[in-house]
């Protein structure tokens, strides 16, 4: 009697590929960002500019407005000027920090920066230069100016940090081919999902303000359905820029891909982008420790662009290889052919 010598595998189905591993995504991004340090000079050139740099005010501007509201009929009644009083702390607090320059930190590509959610008005050996802005033109065109930079310069170390992620080398010259092009695509990208997000923000909001002059607690109870809701529509739009910097996509196929992407790998995406903010706004804590006039935050100002690098890079390589897992299940599929009826 022959014994037959065919693999007992050949009678079974393969086994579905393991999918696209967080922890050894994060620690590759880690790594490259490791062996190409440079690339951390550009959240650190950002910072710096922030909190050494001039700040251009626009302090001016809101007393001006806030003289101007001071004036309107009723304004002299009690629950108005205590209204009016908190108002003018708050407003008052804003024209003293902000600082225009702050808005090179673009979304949803953009280079990451700690100063720029702090806002210093305080440097080390005195205070910064403060340029004060004098009217609504002045400052809308700066706004405009300076988020269209920081979208260019956003999207060339995106595109750097993704070579770095993803070809284990950084080449200057290729990235500086590709950024006009990709340029054009985050540009196209941010205006697609700013229209997106206004279109969904100003009628619940409208609806919010109905329901907090209504009552409290249900003005409340609105709130956190307006977050929840956001974050249900902006969770398969999180990747939607990754496309265009990982495989060269125009912007309608990146936001496919990362719809498509985020979900099929639902538990898995959102454990890694659970693991970035946890990561990032947990060390945020502690990089903001050293007081903004003390030299020593400059440990805090390189430790954030390390880390905030190596989690965009952590990121690409995420893409790239759940891209790879979802094409293998589909292979997979169309070589079993359709399942028979039952």
């Amino acid at each position: 009697m022959v014994k037959s010598t065919a693999p007992m595998a050949d009678s079974r189905s393969p086994a579905s590929p393991p999918p696209p591993g967080l922890v050894n995504s994060l620690m590759a991004g880690f790594d490259a960002t490791a062996s190409h340090l440079a690339l951390i000079l550009f959240p650190i050139a950002l910072d710096l500019l922030l909190w050494l740099g001039p700040h251009l005010r626009i302090k001016q501007v809101v007393e001006a407005t806030l003289q101007q509201m001071m004036i309107f009929p009723g304004s002299d009644s009690p629950q108005t000027a205590e209204m009016m009083r908190i108002n003018l702390e708050m407003w008052h607090n804003i024209g003293d920090r902000v600082n225009l320059l702050a808005l090179l930190r673009t979304y949803p590509v953009g280079i990451p920066s700690l100063m720029a959610g702090s806002q210093p008005v305080e440097a080390p050996g005195g205070t910064p230069l403060f340029v004060e802005m004098t009217s609504f033109a002045s400052i809308a065109g700066l706004a405009l100016l300076f988020t269209l930079a920081g979208l260019l310069l956003g999207t060339l170390y995106y595109s750097l940090v993704a070579q770095a992620a993803l070809d284990q080398q950084v080449n200057l010259s290729k990235a500086l081919q590709t950024w006009p092009k990709a340029s054009l695509q985050v540009i196209g990208l941010t205006f697609v999902l700013s229209a997106l997000l206004l279109s969904v923000l100003l009628p619940t909001l409208s609806l919010v303000s109905v329901l907090v002059l209504v009552g409290l607690p249900l003005g409340q109870c609105a709130l956190f359905a307006l977050g929840g809701l956001l974050l249900w529509l902006a969770f398969p739009l999180l990747l939607a820029a990754h496309g265009i910097f990982v495989n060269g996509d125009n912007l309608f196929a990146s936001i496919v891909a990362s719809i498509r992407l985020s979900r099929q790998t639902l538990p898995t995406t959102s454990l890694l982008f659970l693991s970035i903010v946890v990561l990032s706004q947990g060390l945020n804590l502690l990089w903001s420790v050293p007081d903004e006039s003390s030299w020593v935050m400059l440990v805090g100002v390189g430790g954030h662009a390390f880390v905030t690098t190596a989690l965009l890079a952590g990121s690409f390589v995420y893409y790239r290889q759940a891209e790879k897992w979802i094409a293998t299940l589909a292979a997979r599929r169309a070589e079993q052919g359709p399942k028979p009826a039952a």
